[in-house]
């Protein structure tokens, strides 16, 4: 009994399937990439969650010594069509920064947990002094010595989330003499929030006087500080090991060690250009909520492992992962005989891009390490078993094996070294593009038809 002849696919079409079922799966992985995106903003918002009531990101400021004076103002006021204007005396402040301001902060950081989530908050002890003198050429800003109401001046310090305040209250000395606090205008840099200390500013007649403070709050993630002084200094100690710096200036010095961190910053009213006296002032802006990051020193302590990015950063991998499994099969088809069908391809594809949900999914529980052995391991046994049936041979599944584990270790490499990533990845495509062009110098592409006859 004869039976049809049938048609044999030429290298080109095997290559042409194998091109097709790959870019077929990139619908999966996509669908992988947004499934990482959707988890991290469930993870953000856990953490937020978590630090609610703690205290937001934290930026400090002050203190700024402010005293309200009288001051002429003139306002048009029309008569008859004839333009006229009206005098009165209205309050303005006179915003004077300190000489000299030198704060030190201490930072002990927690790692709150709930569920699967973490978030890294921190108690911070703030103290420091700060010098003031009377400019002895107030006209020169258009303020009369004795319009000043010296006995109405005030010391203001800056909290951008004051609901972080805790422990013993703030304390405040002026001249030795502790002065009593309340919750008002803070400084420009905290959007308005803060606390501030009353006195009268009688004794800055002649000389400086100094202001001691002291308060602990908490707050999560970064502690920012807004300088505003002729000359700022600002030290921060802390055991976190795994500080960023940032803002518009960046730390004199820091060192680093087991025992954690210390900063130093150093800033001048020049670099910040400002003058430390400010006439004129009706108020504080209360719906600015920061001086800009160009105008900020501070420190973020950045967790070591951010897994949701190591997760993301592997799966735009993903397609290097599929690009040698399905060229190592198709040399397989082409140069070994062994016939591999387009669904055979699929079901390869699918568990190289499982690989990449169960990481997600194990990283969220036991560290992404960890899980990127465990789920490497059961995908590369998977594939292994799988190949042994579908290439019919031991061997070919050995070097599968082979392939698959080397692919894998490469993946870490790249996502631990990510200053080389691009050098690495580019020698490996290159020596797989080599590998290809020997192992197929011999291959006619165009194929030819053969009939099978059975009789």
């Amino acid at each position: 009994m004869d039976h049809l002849p049938r048609v044999e696919r030429t290298p080109t079409m095997k290559l042409a399937f194998a091109i097709l079922v790959a870019a077929a799966l990139t619908i999966p992985l996509f669908a992988v990439y947004l499934l990482v995106y959707d988890r991290q903003s469930q993870s953000e918002s856990a953490r937020a969650s978590i630090a609610e009531g703690w205290g937001g990101p934290q930026t400090i400021g002050g203190p700024v010594l402010v005293i309200p004076y009288l001051s002429d103002a003139t306002d048009p006021v029309p008569q008859g069509g004839q333009p006229s204007a009206r005098t009165s005396r209205v309050w303005r402040e006179l915003q004077i920064a300190p000489d000299l301001t030198d704060i030190r902060s201490t930072i002990a950081p927690e790692r709150r947990k709930r569920s699967i989530y973490e978030a890294v908050v921190y108690s911070a002890a703030t103290t420091g002094q700060a010098r003031f003198t009377l400019p002895a050429d107030l006209t020169r800003y258009g303020v009369a010595a004795d319009a000043l109401a010296l006995d109405r001046a005030e010391l203001r310090f800056g909290l951008s989330d004051a609901r972080g305040l805790y422990g013993a209250p703030p304390s405040v000395e002026i001249d030795g003499a502790r002065r009593p606090l309340r919750p008002d205008k803070g400084v420009e840099a905290t959007g308005g929030a803060g606390f501030v200390a009353p006195f009268d500013a009688g004794v800055l007649r002649g000389r400086a006087i100094v202001a001691k403070f002291s308060y602990d709050f908490r707050g999560n993630t970064s502690l920012m500080l807004a300088p505003f002084a002729g000359d700022t200094r600002w030290t921060v100690t802390s055991p976190w090991q795994h500080p960023s710096f940032g803002g518009g200036f960046l730390p004199a010095q820091h060192s680093l060690d087991v025992d954690g961190f210390t900063a130093r910053w150093r800033v001048g009213n020049l670099a910040l250009g400002r003058a430390l006296v400010s006439a004129g002032v009706p108020s504080v802006d209360t719906n600015r909520t920061d001086a800009g990051s160009d105008h900020l020193a501070g420190v973020t302590l950045v967790s070591p492992v951010d897994l949701y990015a190591q997760v993301n950063r592997s799966v735009k991998y993903g397609f290097l992962f599929i690009g040698f499994t399905f060229a190592a099969f198709l040399m397989f088809d082409v140069v070994g005989g062994v016939r591999v069908s387009a669904i055979e391809y699929l079901l390869v594809g699918a568990g190289l891009v499982l690989f990449f949900v169960m990481l997600l999914a194990f990283a969220e529980v036991i560290g992404f390490a960890a899980a990127y052995l465990v789920a490497g391991g059961a995908i590369v046994g998977l594939l292994t078993a799988y190949s042994g049936a579908v290439l019919g041979s031991r061997r070919r599944a050995g070097f599968v094996a082979a392939l698959l584990g080397a692919l894998y270790g490469v993946l870490y490499v790249l996502l631990s070294l990510e200053e080389f990533s691009l050098l690495i990845g580019s020698v490996l495509l290159f020596a797989a593009l080599a590998s290809i062009m020997y192992l197929t110098r011999n291959i006619e592409w165009g194929g030819r038809e053969t009939a099978e006859i059975a009789g």
